[in-house]
């Protein structure tokens, strides 16, 4: 019988910590800004001041067109490891203005602007 106690007694022990690894692994959030994924471009809905919850998420470099953003919006470069944003007025990338810096962001008229660039640092 003390066996069996025994035996209960460190399954039980050996089960908590096992789920109390598995919690402190799953508890951690992403990390994100303003709701802007770590590594992603965004952009949020016009006229959304401040910045809470993006429209648009970009992950992969290169260009990416834009249609039906008009107005004021938040573009934030949460992107890491120095890699910059760019807004452009031409479609795939043409006429792109100044880089928007990683970590930064910027409360831009998108009426001109057709497609945004996400650039490799």
């Amino acid at each position: 019988m003390r066996k069996m106690i025994r035996g209960a007694a460190t399954l039980a022990a050996a089960t908590a910590a096992v789920v109390a690894l598995t919690s402190t692994a799953e508890a951690k959030p992403a990390d994100s800004w303003a709701g802007c994924p770590d590594g992603a471009v965004c952009i949020y809905p016009q006229d959304q001041n401040p910045a809470v919850a993006p429209s648009q998420v970009f992950y992969s470099y290169g260009p990416h067109n834009l249609s039906n953003q008009f107005g004021n919006h938040w573009v934030l470069n949460n992107q890491t490891g120095g890699a910059t944003a760019s807004l452009c007025t031409g479609y795939d990338g043409a006429g792109c203005g100044n880089p928007i810096a990683a970590k930064t962001g910027v409360y831009a008229d998108l009426t001109p602007i057709n497609s945004i660039t996400l650039n490799r640092p």
